[in-house]
């Protein structure tokens, strides 16, 4: 028997970071790019682009920084608050995990 369960991250009751938002964020991490990051994970540009906005938004700050155009292209990488978020997610899914690992492990 398995015992499982989700994380995600709210503020004032509203939505702000589940597994699909910190791979995207990931992603974004990896390649340094929305678009990259979101046809790497199978998904729109839109629909990263609509999330990371929805983070920003309910949190009031900055997660990404953009920067567009030039010879290589643009590029966009995460905030300092972008990386912090990732991390508190990760960290909270890992304690998770190891709790529940704890119990079927009885």
């Amino acid at each position: 028997m398995e015992v499982k369960c989700r994380v995600w991250i709210e503020k004032d009751g509203e939505h702000v970071l589940g597994k699909g938002g910190a791979e995207i964020l990931k992603a974004i991490e990896e390649f340094k790019s929305i678009s990259k990051a979101a046809k790497h994970l199978g998904m729109s540009y839109r629909f990263a682009w609509m999330y990371i906005n929805r983070i920003e938004e309910v949190m009031g700050v900055k997660i990404v920084e953009r920067e567009r155009g030039g010879k290589e292209g643009g590029k966009t990488i995460l905030t300092t608050e972008g990386k912090k978020l990732l991390e508190f997610y990760e960290s909270a899914e890992k304690v998770c995990k190891n709790a529940l690992k704890s119990l079927t492990d009885k």
